[in-house]
């Protein structure tokens, strides 16, 4: 089992590598022009997605001007049934997506590996209609093999400017035993952090080849670092308020 799932991993990386590369690149540029221009990046997802809004955050070796948006009932610490109940529900993100300081240019993450619920279709609409460039990184064939719960009819990849596929097979589950009933082991934790890096490296350089100093904190475990990581803190704090 170890040997074949580290297989799938690397088919899906190499298959990313190979297909999305132009469109990683697209989405490493908008982020870059985001951020030299003086805006945020903005990340949301339900349940275990959100997972990928905190990888990026706070992160040594990251980008300092990113913004995770946690809703903590969509989230899996109050109640993780009940999460999974209210993504379902059209409408939710409204509640709480109007409130949220997403300005004309900068750039909007939505993460949702089937695509299909209404609150991560909701917030992308949202955040588009505010102006920023949305990016759903999401499962073509997931999404493909399920009706969409919105209202709609539509899922994330048509509900976004830029569409990142990540690859992951229908219930995101990618093994199999002949003593188990159900495919088992999903995928998409691990590949949506790699392609989310990749994006965020790829803006680091851009920025760099254009002059622009990228704003990275240090790890907060090498002397030295504090100064460095709080000027950059102070930068950005007043539109950060997690960067307290």
């Amino acid at each position: 089992m170890l040997q074949t799932y580290f297989n799938h991993l690397h088919e899906m990386l190499n298959k990313i590598e190979s297909r999305q590369s132009e469109t990683i690149s697209q989405a490493a540029r908008k982020t870059a022009e985001a951020i030299m221009n003086g805006g945020i990046i903005h990340l949301f997802g339900c349940g275990h997605s959100h997972i990928l809004t905190e990888e990026v955050f706070y992160r040594a070796g990251g980008l300092v001007p990113i913004r995770p948006i946690f809703i903590e009932k969509l989230m899996l610490h109050e109640g993780a049934v009940r999460s999974s109940e209210l993504e379902r529900q059209n409408g939710l993100a409204e509640t709480f997506m109007h409130d949220q300081d997403i300005r004309p240019g900068e750039v909007m993450f939505v993460l949702s590996t089937s695509g299909r619920n209404p609150v991560p279709v909701d917030v992308a609409q949202i955040a588009k209609a505010k102006g920023a460039f949305t990016i759903g990184i999401t499962s073509l064939d997931y999404s493909g093999s399920q009706p969409s719960r919105h209202s709609s009819g539509k899922h994330l990849y048509n509900s976004v400017d830029l569409v990142i596929d990540n690859y992951a097979v229908k219930g995101d589950a990618v093994l199999t035993h002949p003593d188990v009933p159900i495919p088992f082991t999903p995928t998409s934790t691990v590949i949506g952090a790699a392609i989310l890096n990749a994006i965020l490296a790829q803006a680091i350089a851009f920025m760099a080849e254009q002059g622009y100093e990228p704003p990275v904190f240090l790890s907060g475990n090498i002397d030295g670092a504090d100064d460095h990581n709080n000027a950059l803190i102070e930068r950005y704090r007043e539109r950060i308020s997690l960067l307290s």
